[in-house]
């Protein structure tokens, strides 16, 4: 339970720094975002729909690490954990049992792929993020050019308002430009928040992987067939290599 309220503590305490920046920094925030407002507005959503999944993953790991502590102090009667450790639970239900090297190593496996799944969300957004980010740039760059384009197409070098007109023609194009640095720099922005505190679940599904295996090694009964047969095969392989000694020596004292 440590683990988790230490990893908890620390995703609470970065969101915490990222809004105080966000409120410090309220007005050079609110011109980037309404830079593009529609693209902004939809990687700002997207970055605060996965804030709000990691935190919800995060509380979900606390019925986990709930059923690990108690059944490691010897509570059988706990009761199962909904999710990820369940497959385990229903194993060690009831009396103890005692498990062989490919046992533990099956049921490991079968943590750890669940895990991952359990992560794929997470993964997911920041990589929607890194997109949106990139969408938005070269969305910029094509309005840019197409700004710059059409610009100098309708320039009249002939007419004395050609500056006021260049002026004028300029928006567009530096429109486009700033679509494409604010979208980039809030996708990535968002990205590295979101991957952050995907990194805070990943530990806590660790320290719960790592307790696992450790409380289901106790249990483990080593196989003494496999360690007996090491000698066996050294032994074997000492005489073959023995062997093709002398054939190679044979084969000398024939040339």
């Amino acid at each position: 339970m440590d683990n988790f309220h230490r990893k908890l503590n620390i995703m609470t305490l970065f969101t915490a720094l990222i809004l105080c920046i966000g409120i410090v920094f309220y007005r050079t925030f609110f011109a980037i975002a309404t830079a593009n407002i529609y693209l902004n507005g939809v990687i700002i959503g997207t970055t605060l729909f996965g804030i709000i999944i990691c935190f919800t993953k995060m509380f979900r790991l606390l019925p986990e690490y709930r059923w690990l502590n108690a059944y490691s102090r010897g509570n059988r009667g706990v009761k199962l954990p909904p999710r990820l450790l369940y497959s385990v639970a229903v194993l060690l239900r009831g009396r103890p049992r005692n498990l062989n090297e490919n046992g533990l190593r099956g049921i490991m496996d079968m943590i750890l792929i669940r895990f991952e799944d359990d992560r794929e969300s997470v993964r997911y957004i920041v990589n929607t993020l890194v997109f949106l980010g990139l969408l938005g740039t070269f969305w910029g760059l094509i309005l840019t050019i197409g700004g710059f384009a059409e610009l100098i197409s309708n320039l009249n070098f002939n007419d004395e308002s050609v500056l006021e007109t260049m002026q004028v023609g300029l928006s567009q194009p530096l429109g486009g430009m700033a679509t494409a640095f604010t979208s980039s720099l809030l996708g990535l922005g968002g990205s590295l928040v979101v991957g952050f505190l995907a990194i805070q679940i990943q530990l806590a599904q660790d320290a719960i992987f790592h307790s696992v295996e450790d409380l289901l090694a106790t249990r483990t009964n080593v196989s003494h067939a496999d360690i007996g047969i090491l000698p066996k095969i050294e032994s074997s392989l000492n005489k073959i290599a023995t062997t093709i000694q002398d054939m190679d020596e044979r084969f000398t004292d024939i040339q």
